[in-house]
């Protein structure tokens, strides 16, 4: 799993930062791509990476601003040239999918694959399978915006070969069942439980990503524990009722989230582009007095998000 910055801007572009678009990769997991939010120039900067759009399967919008969905006809359209011909669902507030419907009638785009639509109205789980639980819950913006806690199932412990030759279980088709945790009759007559043999399972990791908003307790409650936060830093800590009177958070608002959920790394991200790059470093450095696993992010940044085994 691995997580990918597209574009780290608030409100317009700037020469170092586009607009909000950041890409989860579950190439190991499940062969596929999640985005959240697509903004203006979103497919511009993947070509200058190796994502492949006919591997993006869902698109998450957090909410209904421009600088966060004028992406997304434009990527959907270049998707249908690109070898993209499964299907994608959208996510994202109610309304969502009159726009990118009437951008593609008006522009008389015509996709080669099917495209589907999750208006969420209603916090809770929105996409539940074997692999993964997306749980949206509503922010304080001004208009509706919402954040996705991602959280990926465990992952079942390691058959422990060891303990089954210390009760002489012969190797064989039957260590096969025995992973699977079945109960099987050896030749000497013994029954033998496979959980029995099994180890631990390891815990799924667990991804929160915010859209625009003040601070608020259900930030929190979406990023309990999560390995990974990614939390909107507008504003500098000098600039909290501005922060506040617009609907946003500043980079101690981000820190104080992370360090009440229990995060195992922030990313800060959605930067004014009223701040040149030493005051930009200087959020980071700042958020870090309350939260010391602060990273500010930049465009085209990658990073990790490692399974920790038990």
């Amino acid at each position: 799993m691995k997580i990918q910055f597209l574009g780290t801007g608030a409100g317009v572009p700037s020469t170092i930062r586009n607009l909000s678009s950041i890409a989860l990769k579950l190439l190991d997991e499940i062969n596929e791509i999640w985005l959240f939010d697509c903004g203006e120039g979103t497919q511009q900067r993947i070509l200058k990476t190796s994502l492949k759009p006919r591997k993006v399967t869902k698109i998450f919008v957090t909410h209904l601003h421009g600088d966060h969905i004028f992406g997304l006809p434009g990527f959907l359209s270049s998707r249908a040239f690109q070898g993209g011909d499964s299907p994608l669902t959208v996510y994202g507030p109610k309304g969502i999918k009159d726009y990118v419907l009437t951008s593609l009638r008006v522009s008389q785009s015509h996709l080669r694959y099917p495209i589907f639509f999750h208006e969420i109205e209603n916090e809770g789980v929105i996409f539940e399978d074997e692999h993964f639980k997306v749980t949206a819950g509503k922010l304080v913006h001004g208009i509706p915006s919402f954040g996705f806690r991602i959280e990926e199932a465990d992952y079942p412990g390691e058959l422990l070969v060891e303990k089954l030759k210390a009760d002489r279980v012969p190797a064989g088709p039957l260590y096969g069942k025995l992973k699977n945790g079945e109960t099987v009759t050896l030749e000497d007559g013994r029954t033998i439980n496979g959980k029995d043999y099994i180890g631990q399972a390891s815990p799924g990791r667990t991804v929160t990503i915010l859209g625009d908003t003040r601070f608020t307790p259900k930030s929190i409650e979406l990023a309990k524990d999560a390995d990974v936060l990614v939390h909107e830093s507008t504003f500098d800590k000098e600039s909290q009722k501005i922060a506040r009177d617009y609907y946003h958070s500043t980079c101690m608002d981000a820190a104080k989230v992370a360090q009440q959920a229990g995060v195992g790394q922030l990313y800060l991200t959605h930067i004014s582009s009223r701040y040149l790059s030493k005051d930009q470093k200087q959020l980071e450095v700042d958020a870090r007095t309350v939260f010391n696993k602060t990273k500010l992010v930049s465009d085209y940044d990658e990073f990790d998000i490692k399974l920790l085994k038990v």
